[in-house]
């Protein structure tokens, strides 16, 4: 009927920003699983790196399906987490970035399956940020 509940157990239209938010956060997730079964092929050593971000993607999702306007404290509870997963993911972001070279120019979305993939992930999450 075109209507989906929350966590809350409100009952939103499918179009509800928050509807949106989810679901470009379970496909940055599903991009991010592919790009981890193409990089785990390869033997990249940041795989279960990876994995972990798909874990936290879970986290928001679950904090994202928990609207302020109709949760009660135990759904408030239960759905937050620390900002620990964001120092840990800026951690990695300047250890990645140390190890390049400055950027000159646009990288074309390439260079096999997994570098790929990664580019499609990286595409997906800056829609999800929005």
């Amino acid at each position: 009927k075109g209507f989906s509940s929350t966590f809350t157990g409100e009952r939103r239209p499918k179009g509800d920003p928050i509807f949106e938010a989810l679901g470009a956060t379970d496909e940055l997730s599903s991009a991010i699983g592919l790009a981890g079964e193409f990089s785990s092929e390869k033997g990249h050593t940041f795989v279960d790196q990876l994995h972990k971000v798909q874990c936290m993607l879970q986290d928001v999702g679950s904090n994202l399906a928990t609207p302020l306007s109709s949760a009660r404290e135990a759904h408030r509870k239960r759905t937050s987490f620390s900002e620990k997963p964001v120092l840990e993911l800026e951690q990695w972001i300047d250890s990645y970035s140390e190890q390049l070279p400055p950027l000159r120019a646009f990288i074309l979305p390439s260079g096999g399956r997994s570098s790929a993939a990664l580019h499609f992930s990286r595409a997906v999450c800056r829609r999800a940020e929005r």
